[in-house]
């Protein structure tokens, strides 16, 4: 494929489109093209109606009140945390706490997990391609509890370098915390392997999913993980919405994050008790609508099907890595074998240049470190620019990202 063919775009993807009422705008006169998915994708209608028909129609309070509406809104939420759960083959919904995003889902565990299992001579190892919010809370708990921190390098290819893994696990590694897709290098790492890896050391393994939930099929039983996190608004759900897995034993096991209401099963001035799981978690009234719209973008997932959201991915990304190693003076971060992102450097333009020039032509992107300094400290840049892509994105709109960033090269003339 080249930018002078003619591409049929798939009657599916035009259906799909049709869904999502931001994608029929313009921006500065032109049709917008969508390309910053890794950072938050856009709604489609059922999540937009679904919480506004609870606004609307039982808005209430859940699971303490008894007259009708607050019961519907209670069956509604459950029965959303329900479904989350089955989308990713969850034992039981018991497993799925619902947090406002995929950080504060390790925030749960770095605070309850780790102030109750971590100490001086022990270790927590995460890797050099974590997103902050799998890096920050294990920083600060470092600091209060005294454990060591390490990280699995990277190479130069934008791979975990696995050479020295043998070593980093040991029997002081009390978990494992890495990222299943990378939000900069789209490199997939082998959960699976990483998982059995620390479970072979008897250490605990947690999977950063936020940038693998929403793009393929991921079974937390297969994959064996010990704790699973993901943001909402990274899927078509709505933000302040998010998920924490774990094993059931382990949740047990872990006190309360947060305390007030609903989190309680009796409260005496003496003394307190918890709730049983998942409401141990859930501090006072939450997302109700949130967790509604989270529940109806499952169900639109599902009904598009993963395996083909992943399929379409892929091709996409194939053609757009393509595309993008033709333009004169980029180059692209990560593996030829990736998630839908990619994130490039284009010669010596700054990539919030980039990003404006393709703003005005209506082309949104990412420019910035992505919440992932360490990856460009490694790589020896202080920015990138990043197109990410989604179920409803077309190979056309691949074709004018490349005729943005070709313009950008002209006017900046590097």
């Amino acid at each position: 494929m080249n930018g002078s063919q003619s591409i049929t775009v798939d009657p599916k993807i035009s259906s799909l489109r049709s869904l999502f009422p931001v994608l029929e705008r313009q921006v500065h006169g032109k049709p917008l093209v969508y390309l910053d998915n890794a950072a938050t994708t856009q709604k489609p209608l059922a999540v937009i109606e679904s919480m506004d028909n609870y606004y609307r129609h039982y808005n209430s309070n859940i699971h303490r009140g008894v007259h009708s509406l607050s019961e519907e809104a209670t069956a509604a939420y459950e029965g959303a945390r329900e479904r989350i759960a089955r989308f990713i083959n969850a034992a039981s919904d018991r497993q799925t706490i619902f947090t406002r995003n995929a950080t504060e889902a390790i925030n749960v565990v770095a605070h309850s997990w780790g102030r109750a299992n971590l100490g001086p001579g022990d270790e927590v190892l995460i890797t050099e391609m974590e997103h902050h919010s799998n890096i920050v809370p294990w920083q600060i708990m470092q600091e209060q509890l005294g454990f060591t921190l390490r990280y699995v390098p990277i190479t130069d290819g934008g791979l975990l370098d696995l050479s020295e893994l043998d070593t980093l696990l040991n029997e002081r590694t009390k978990l494992f915390a890495f990222v299943h897709v990378s939000n900069v290098l789209g490199t997939v790492n082998p959960a699976a392997e990483l998982v059995k890896a620390a479970h072979a050391v008897g250490a605990l393994a947690l999977i950063d999913a936020s940038q693998s939930v929403p793009h393929m099929p991921v079974d937390v039983q297969a994959l064996d993980a010990d704790f699973l996190v993901f943001s909402g608004h990274k899927l078509c759900g709505p933000t302040g919405i998010g998920i924490l897995y774990g094993k059931r034993d382990l949740l047990e096991a872990m006190p309360p994050f947060m305390g007030g209401g609903d989190m309680i099963r009796e409260v005496k001035m003496s003394g307190s008790r918890w709730n049983t799981l998942p409401y141990k978690f859930e501090a006072g009234t939450p997302a109700i609508a949130e967790g509604i719209g989270l529940g109806a973008a499952v169900d639109f997932l599902q009904e598009v099907g993963m395996d083909w959201i992943w399929q379409h991915e892929h091709a996409l990304t194939s053609y757009a890595y393509e595309r993008l190693a033709q333009v004169e003076g980029l180059h692209i971060l990560g593996p030829e074998q990736r998630g839908g992102l990619i994130a490039f450097t284009l010669g010596e333009v700054h990539p919030h240049d980039l990003s404006a020039v393709l703003d005005a032509d209506g082309v949104a992107i990412r420019a910035g470190h992505h919440c992932a300094q360490p990856i460009h400290d490694r790589l020896g840049i202080v920015a990138s620019a990043r197109a990410s892509f989604y179920l409803y994105n077309t190979f056309e709109e691949v074709d004018k990202l490349v005729v943005g960033l070709e313009k950008a090269g002209q006017i900046f003339a590097f």
